[in-house]
């Protein structure tokens, strides 16, 4: 049996995980380990590991590492993980490590498992944001042997890299997977779960843009500002655990005790349940990647803010508006009843599949550790 590690960190990549996960734990040729750290060992973000310890009773191996305390910054992050992750798969012995995106415990973990010659396969490499996340997505992939990209503009953009055109499958995103399954709860389900009495509503997801925290509680407050003015329902979900999250934190704690009826603020919440309240909504607004990945396959509007996901898709469902409340509310009221067709950039909802069948073959274990610069 091959051993498999997967590391998680975020809500996020274990939504988009979770798919491929379920499919190579069940299979009789790999032995699976999921490294749990993060944001997921955060009360604060309501220790998300339950969920996942939930999800992978059977035919898996879980290991919980805590990698930060709320403040800690990326550096900090990134050293622990790699004491945390280096200490792990030196015991497990891995034949392979599987890391997601462009966080930094998939920095650490990549430079603890490629400095260990452990055969190390990225997922979503090869494309663009406006963040510090970029930086890490790209450094992943030059220390990753074996990429599993979304579509074929980013595998261009990884042989323009350097990388070997043989070791790049394009496979789309695990996330359209889940997306198009018939596991998704009805809106019914997810309204009675987490108590939304809206027959209509829009999303919130506002993240630290790390690269300008001094402007995050401006632009917080803006984006508040503009919303209530709109005399929408919303769903606001927290940000991520990004450097500069505390300051969004505090600002949504303050505006809470406004009492405003048409607003509702969550900590976490599971993805299926969160892509069926977003499959629903008239639209999402601020900075996430569900704007630019999951709400286009839905046909759901999106109003992109800012650079954070800077270049990301364009799309004539994404409106990407600077910090500007005249400019936030006009939109709003442009898009608030529309919906657009459906777009596959990002796969059409088969890559765990197909990521299956690739790590099925014998010659993909027979990658080079040893890397080289393709000069095409």
């Amino acid at each position: 049996m091959k051993k498999i590690i997967f590391i998680t960190g975020t809500r996020a990549d274990y939504g988009k995980i979770k798919n491929l996960i379920n499919i190579i734990k069940n299979n009789k040729k790999f032995k699976v380990f999921i490294f749990i750290t993060g944001m997921h060992l955060l009360k604060e973000y309501g220790f998300t590991y339950k969920i996942i310890k939930k999800d992978n009773k059977k035919n898996c191996n879980i290991f919980l590492f805590k990698n930060q305390d709320i403040g800690d910054t990326q550096d900090i992050i990134v050293s622990k993980t790699i004491v945390g992750f280096s200490s792990f798969i030196n015991k497990i012995k891995p034949d392979m490590t599987i890391i997601h995106g462009d966080r930094p415990e998939s920095l650490g973990a990549v430079i603890s498992s490629s400095l260990q010659n452990i055969l190390t396969a990225h997922i979503e490499g090869g494309e663009f944001s406006g963040n510090i996340d970029e930086h890490m997505r790209h450094a992943i992939s030059k220390l990753s042997h074996i990429h599993f990209v979304s579509n074929n503009v980013a595998k261009k953009i990884l042989v323009r890299m350097g990388e070997l055109p043989r070791t790049i499958f394009t496979v789309g995103s695990p996330d359209i997977d889940i997306m198009r399954s018939n596991i998704l709860p009805d809106i019914n389900q997810v309204k009675t779960r987490y108590q939304i009495n809206y027959s209509d509503y829009a999303i919130v997801i506002l993240h630290p843009v790390t690269t300008n925290i001094k402007n995050i509680e401006s632009e917080a407050k803006l984006v508040l500002d503009s919303l209530v003015d709109s005399n929408l329902n919303y769903i606001v979900i927290y940000p991520n655990n990004d450097p500069g999250s505390k300051i969004i934190l505090n600002i949504y704690r303050n505006f809470k005790k406004k009492n405003k009826k048409n607003f509702i603020f969550f900590e976490s919440m599971r993805f299926e349940y969160f892509l069926t309240l977003l499959k629903f909504s008239r639209f999402i607004i601020g900075n996430s990647s569900a704007g630019v990945r999951e709400a286009p396959f839905y046909g759901v509007p999106s109003i992109n803010l800012g650079n954070r996901q800077y270049n990301r898709a364009n799309l004539k469902s994404i409106k990407n508006l600077d910090f500007n409340k005249d400019q936030i509310i006009k939109t709003i009221n442009k898009i608030k009843d529309k919906k657009y067709k459906s777009n596959f950039r990002f796969g059409k909802g088969d890559s765990a599949n197909k990521i299956l069948d690739i790590l099925n073959k014998s010659n993909l274990w027979k990658t080079s550790i040893q890397k080289y610069f393709f000069n095409n």
